[in-house]
């Protein structure tokens, strides 16, 4: 199984570069990371169960409503590739299973 994120900035249309992110399930913290210069972490294998993935968008944006976002999902297919993009601003997010 493989996990991989993708933050876009969508004030600037530019990917989110550096944007500390980590991974955790029941409390623990299986990964951390910052964003490449492409807004994307890949590589994590975090394996089946209940995750989360917390986006410190404080430390990137100045101005954020949203100090932090946390994306809680399911991986119920193991062997399975697993996407999940962030798509940020100061006063809203959104985020899909990507492919």
């Amino acid at each position: 199984m493989s996990l991989s994120t993708h933050v876009l900035d969508a004030v600037t249309g530019r990917p989110a570069a550096g944007l500390r992110v980590r991974l955790e399930q029941d409390g623990r913290v299986l990964a951390e990371g910052r964003t490449d210069d492409d807004g994307r972490i890949k590589g994590w294998n975090p394996g089946a169960g209940v995750h989360r993935i917390v986006f410190d968008t404080g430390s990137y944006l100045a101005d954020t409503f949203y100090p932090e976002v946390v994306v809680t999902f399911t991986v119920r297919d193991p062997a399975a590739h697993h996407h999940v993009p962030l798509l940020l601003s100061p006063y809203a997010y959104s985020t899909y299973r990507g492919s």
